[in-house]
């Protein structure tokens, strides 16, 4: 099971490196056996489960992508061979000694071992990926996951020290995806009162209010571009927010420009100094990782994980230096991945003590970036461009006469064989220039993203409406209308 948190989180670099390793080989050689992808992926690479001795080692394993995990319509079954199943054979062959030596001594007999086992392995709840770019892919645990799952959310909230004594209110869509279960779960083990509200499209915005004023919340969960429509709309209708103390927000990136208008529309409303906090996390990773301040990192769980960070060849990179984050699990039963190809970049990971905290944890520096944001576009009638899509979010959210803000691509003139167009439609305050805004904006998204654009006038209401802001799982802020 997991370490003490108090104690690891402290712990030097040189210990933590040796905990890492002994984890990962426990996990190497008497868990992954148990997984029939990788069983086949150490037989087909010509591996023995001893030749991973330390996260150094994790180099003779060829990458894990999104691809090899996904359902197809062909095999709907491919995510089943990340589960990790031991039978009687599979025990006797991996499992570590001195478990099988209660079992053999009579120590664990009988309907006691096959509780122990249904409780380690068999899987009891499970999350899914969106499904943008692939059906939606399960991902299992089991009751042991469960535990760690709370023990990491747990985590969360005391590397931000909130007090226990604060209400909460879970403002996640209701969802069978990892950010509303964390939240919920942490929740719980911390022992804190709390609301789980399921978000706008289960217990609205309205109601959300009442219960933030009402029940004085002191921490809010949310997605954070439906936090801000929240906030701005308790501002409109002058509720009372004073109660509110930590923000934590999941499931998109958060630029320094949003932070600043939740924060200012919070104030506005008699919140003194509250704290606003990005978490990070992926399915495939079965939890979320989150900042012990506005400028720090994200403090991972080297008990838990082992993150890479390589260059576009795959390479590893020098320590501190920018690239991919690569996954590998080190104490997960369920469904669990080695060497897993996130698709997020990052600026590099942290290894020196935190700043901030103090903690030694690692943490991966806060400007992650999705990579399947990044498109290639005909712009011209000459050749494609790649265009980082990425670079809308923290531009738009950050303005402070931007009220909401979509992007969609198209085919000019609504013709599949002409060039591409990017149509940004924004809602602006009110008495605003908006023609002086227009060009403005337009210079604005050209200097940073590379791309001109057209920027085009649209009502508040009809635009909320078009990101489904109640109606939809995250807001649909870029919208790809071109023909397959």
């Amino acid at each position: 099971m997991v370490e003490s948190w108090s104690k690891l989180s402290h712990l030097p670099k040189e210990k933590i490196q040796a905990l890492q390793n002994k984890k990962l080989r426990t996990f190497i050689r008497h868990y992954i056996p148990y997984s029939p992808y990788y069983r086949e992926l150490f037989k087909k690479n010509n591996l023995c489960y001893s030749d991973i001795r330390s996260t150094s080692d994790l180099i003779k394993l060829p990458f894990t992508s999104k691809a090899d995990l996904a359902p197809t319509e062909d095999d709907r079954a491919k995510p089943r061979q990340f589960i990790l199943q031991p039978d009687e054979k599979l025990i006797k062959k991996y499992a570590p000694k001195s478990q099988l030596a209660k079992i053999i001594w009579g120590k664990i007999t009988g309907q006691n071992v096959q509780r122990k086992l249904e409780w380690e392995f068999k899987p009891v709840h499970m999350h899914f990926t969106t499904g943008r770019t692939a059906l939606p892919t399960p991902f299992v645990y089991s009751a042991y996951d469960l535990e760690i799952l709370k023990e990491s959310g747990e985590r969360m909230f005391n590397v931000i020290n909130v007090d226990r004594s604060l209400f909460a209110l879970n403002g996640f869509p209701y969802s069978p995806h990892l950010a509303f279960w964390l939240a919920h779960y942490a929740l719980v083990k911390l022992g804190i009162t709390s609301l789980q509200t399921g978000g706008g499209k289960v217990m609205g915005t309205q109601k959300i209010l009442d219960a933030i004023e009402r029940l004085k919340a002191g921490i809010l969960i949310f997605i954070p571009g439906y936090c801000y429509h929240v906030i701005r709309e308790a501002v409109n209708q002058k509720r009372d927010l004073s109660s509110v103390q930590h923000v934590v927000f999941g499931g998109e990136r958060v630029s320094p420009g949003l932070r600043e208008k939740v924060r200012e529309l919070l104030q506005q409303r008699g919140a003194k100094n509250p704290r606003i906090y990005a978490t990070y996390a992926l399915t495939e990773g079965k939890t979320a990782w989150i900042q012990c301040s506005e400028e720090s990192g994200y403090h991972l769980y080297p008990d838990i994980e082992y993150f890479e960070v390589v260059d576009k060849e795959g390479r590893p990179v020098k320590e501190g230096e920018p690239g991919e984050l690569i996954y590998s699990a080190l104490d997960w039963r369920g469904s669990a991945v080695l060497r897993y190809k996130t698709g997020d970049t990052c600026q590099g990971i942290d290894y020196e003590p935190c700043p901030n905290c103090g903690r030694t944890v690692p943490r991966i520096r806060p400007d992650i970036q999705r990579n399947s944001e990044v498109k290639e576009f005909n712009l011209t009638k000459v050749k494609g461009e790649l265009v980082n899509l990425n670079n809308f979010f923290p531009l738009l959210s950050g303005i402070k006469e931007i009220e909401e803000w979509q992007v969609t691509i198209q085919k000019k003139n609504n013709d599949p064989f002409e060039v591409d167009e990017l149509i940004v439609e924004v809602a602006t305050k009110d008495g605003l220039d908006f023609d002086q805004f227009q060009h403005r904006l337009e210079k604005m998204i050209y200097s940073d993203v590379g791309v001109s654009v057209t920027v085009q006038p649209c009502d508040l209401a009809a635009l909320l409406q078009k990101v489904g802001m109640e109606t939809e799982l995250k807001d649909k802020r870029i919208v790809d209308a071109r023909p397959k």
